[in-house]
């Protein structure tokens, strides 16, 4: 019997989990505590979380999880989505609903914000390409209009930060998140202040940065009150979710290639230093900061999002299939029909995205699809495909080849989509974990507590627990012809 375990708060931008990692050191045993809907609401006054609401789940789910464990709990982590922030006045108190990443106040900051500082300094600086998610567009369109929140604020919180915060009381911001926001430095660890001064935000608001697995401390007495044990401490993971992802994901130095797939797709390379050369500067690729040290070479592409999207429409129109259902549409309609590119502008709001899929495609003088099948297949090869102009990318910046790609997250359950990225790379394809954002937010639990030595060790461990499949390129030649189309279409 697992004498161990470990509790990972897992929040995606559709869901939250508590996820019990069992151990005996030499297996981890996952069992699933509470899951709870994360849905964004729409407001007048624009897209917002429920924060309070996710506090209240976590809290429910942290009650169950000592009702079960007891004394076997040895700590708690959280990771969620990145960019997205709170801000509290000076007595710690929340000024408003933090935003949706999603939010539409990041339309027209690009440019506002490159009349005040261009985009190679700010890439000089912080290692990240301006993207509409970027925490310094949504603080710059705050600062244009005289936010009263920003106005007021004495801290700014991540959305992990201001949970850990809210569980013991400790103010910090972790720097795997940190270094999401288009603000923060890789070369220097530390805030990227020539681009907030350029952005006149206010410096007093951006405070002390943790590396993670930094123990933040017990949980508040009221907390404790409140689930039924005292005395738990809290550790600042590697709180981005793609940075708990990476960790999470069995690759070594050497075999470093990897994605992880979920509502955003995302593939880079783990290495020991920040990329910030010219050639990668027009590629577009971005340096995110990992575990002990490591940084996350990589891009962003729009992954499961626009079969998820697909998915809502049709079921406000009546017809609430699961994934499995979709999956399997997507089987049995012809491939290659029509491409689109996932990264598309027209492709990142909410809204109707078969139609969506259907006017890029008439746009771009294709077939238009009219049946469900053939929304899914186009998207799902397109998705694939666009993990090969990412990938061909990396190998003309590193010189590198790779034998393999190491994919994990929940992704990896869409079986043709895991294949279709075999066959467009055409080199193998290694699935596993599922759950490689939690495994990986574990791992750092784990040594950051003194359970494990080291990342290598927890990787092993994590190799030796779960199941890993291995996808081989199939259809070679007609997905080189596909490519060749696809990259035409889009340009």
């Amino acid at each position: 019997m697992p004498k161990k375990v470990f509790l990972s708060i897992d929040l995606g931008a559709g869901s939250g989990r508590i996820i019990a990692a069992k151990t005996d050191l030499q297996h981890l045993y996952l069992e699933e505590v509470h899951r709870f809907g994360n849905p964004g609401t729409d407001l007048p006054g624009g897209s917002y979380w429920n924060i309070i609401g996710l506090y209240r789940d976590i809290l429910e789910g942290l009650r169950k999880a000592v009702a079960t464990y007891g004394d076997r709990i040895c700590s708690i982590g959280i990771d969620t989505w990145g960019c997205d922030f709170g801000l509290l006045d000076g007595n710690g108190r929340l000024l408003g609903m933090p935003h949706q990443y999603r939010d539409s106040r990041f339309e027209g900051m690009a440019e506002k914000m490159h009349e005040r500082i261009e985009e190679h300094r700010i890439f000089e600086h912080t290692g990240v390409r301006t993207n509409f998610y970027n925490s310094s567009l949504h603080l710059l369109a705050e600062q244009l209009r005289q936010s009263p929140s920003l106005l007021q604020a004495e801290r700014l919180l991540f959305v992990p930060d201001l949970l850990a915060y809210w569980l013991t009381g400790v103010m910090a911001n972790e720097r795997t998140v940190a270094s999401t926001s288009q603000l923060f430095d890789p070369h220097t660890n530390d805030w990227a202040w020539p681009v907030i001064d350029a952005l006149e935000l206010p410096r007093k608001i951006f405070g002390n940065v943790v590396a993670p697995g930094t123990i933040l401390g017990p949980i508040r007495a009221e907390v404790a009150d409140y689930i039924g044990k005292s005395d738990i401490p809290v550790i600042a993971s590697a709180s981005h979710d793609t940075a708990s992802a990476v960790a999470g994901i069995p690759m070594t130095q050497e075999d470093n290639l990897w994605l992880s797939s979920g509502t955003w797709s995302i593939m880079g390379l783990e290495t020991a230093q920040a990329i910030t050369s010219e050639a990668a500067f027009q590629a577009g690729f971005c340096n995110e900061l990992g575990h002990s040290g490591t940084v996350r070479f990589l891009k962003n592409i729009s992954g499961l999002w626009l079969i998820q999207e697909c998915k809502r429409q049709w079921a406000l129109d009546g017809d609430d299939l699961d994934y499995a259902a979709l999956a399997e549409l997507a089987i049995e309609a012809p491939a290659f029909t029509a491409f689109i590119d996932p990264d598309h502008p027209s492709f990142s709001t909410p809204g109707d995205m078969p139609e969506k899929i259907q006017e890029y495609c008439r746009a771009t003088g294709q077939d238009v699809p009219q049946v469900k099948g053939k929304i899914l297949r186009i998207a799902t090869d397109s998705i694939a495909l666009k993990y090969r102009v990412t990938y061909d990318k990396i190998r003309a910046l590193t010189g590198s080849s790779f034998a393999r790609l190491h994919v994990g997250g929940g992704g990896i359950q869409n079986a043709h989509l895991t294949q279709a990225t075999a066959n467009a790379l055409g080199i193998e394809v290694i699935a596993g974990p599922v759950e490689a954002t939690s495994c990986g937010n574990i791992a750092v639990q784990m040594i950051a507590t003194g359970h494990l030595p080291s990342m290598v060790e927890a990787r092993q461990l994590i190799k030796a627990s779960f199941e890993f499949k291995t996808f081989v390129p199939a259809d070679t030649a007609e997905w080189t012809d596909a490519y060749q189309r696809f990259c035409q279409i889009i340009g």
